[in-house]
């Protein structure tokens, strides 16, 4: 009882808040006019093109509401998608399309119809889903998850979200859809957070903001001990990634792909806190740690 009460109390004074968080790493490590870089997924993309860092593939761009029409017609020739807002932030307006047996456009097992795509899609262009002003309709590949996934949980696209600081991983965890999250991964829309050891690329243990879990709420399939596929290839995809932006500190999120293996999502400038709690370590000391970690990468 006294251990479990000495680590809650180191836990405490690791975890680093919003404000620090600000002061001392995101603002410290970052300068302000490379922080568009991160925010703007259009601008993620060329980036990860121009470096030929695997990432999903871009399908089309669509910048104004004269082109929403030509934009989605181009795109009509695939079996599967996703249609994203350029400026957009924890998952929202993200809508994955995928065709049926009579080639219709499905969204979440239900079918959709053009008009309702195109009117999701002007929203976006629109700014209803963007960190301020008008936005930009991203669509590109969907991805397929990796098996591995699905022996956690059947649905949805989970993703790895690493933090990075120097250009060297501090820490990480898997993020998974629950039923209550409708297939989405992000922790704030009820998706299950998953801590990772980084050292032997295992997972530790889930939690939903309130409980920890050895094992899936929902699936009841098992996390702790689960060895990860393609871990040291998706932690030096996460650095190779961090060296071709120039942002000293930011998260980076990686879906493993059942054909193509790792590929980049998106970077965020801000990576959220929720993480530390996920891995029952505070960031101050996975910065301790860092220099540990990186001799082992090295």
């Amino acid at each position: 009882m006294f251990q479990l009460f000495q680590k809650k109390q180191a836990l405490k004074k690791s975890i680093v808040g919003i404000n620090q968080r600000n002061a001392e790493l995101v603002y410290q490590y970052n300068q302000r006019k490379d922080y568009k870089l991160a925010d703007d997924k259009v601008l993620t993309k060329e980036i990860l093109h121009q470096h030929q860092i695997a990432c999903a593939e871009t399908y089309a761009v669509i910048e104004r509401m004269g082109d929403l029409l030509s934009g989605w017609q181009s795109v009509q020739h695939y079996q599967k998608i996703a249609i994203k807002p350029a400026n957009g932030s924890g998952g929202g307006g993200i809508k994955i399309l995928k065709k049926n047996a009579q080639n219709k456009w499905m969204s979440s097992g239900k079918k959709i119809d053009d008009s309702q795509i195109l009117q999701h899609m002007a929203n976006i262009l629109m700014g209803v889903y963007s960190l301020g002003g008008r936005d930009r309709v991203l669509i590109e590949c969907c991805i397929e998850p990796h098996p591995f996934f699905h022996e956690i949980y059947p649905a949805g696209v989970p993703d790895f979200r690493v933090i990075l600081l120097n250009d060297v991983p501090i820490l990480s965890m898997l993020r998974v859809p629950t039923d209550q999250s409708d297939g989405k991964a992000n922790l704030h829309q009820g998706g299950l957070g998953i801590g990772i050891d980084m050292l032997k690329g295992e997972l530790t243990q889930g939690y939903d903001g309130k409980s920890y879990y050895d094992s899936h709420p929902d699936s009841k399939s098992q996390i702790k001990g689960k060895k990860i596929p393609f871990w040291n290839e998706l932690l030096l995809l996460s650095m190779e990634t961090s060296k071709a932006f120039p942002l000293n500190y930011l998260g980076i999120d990686i879906v493993l792909d059942k054909d193509l293996g790792p590929l980049i999502m998106e970077i965020n400038v801000r990576p959220g806190l929720g993480i530390q709690l996920v891995n029952q370590k505070g960031i101050k000391e996975a910065i301790q740690e860092h220099k540990q970690f990186s001799t082992v990468l090295s």
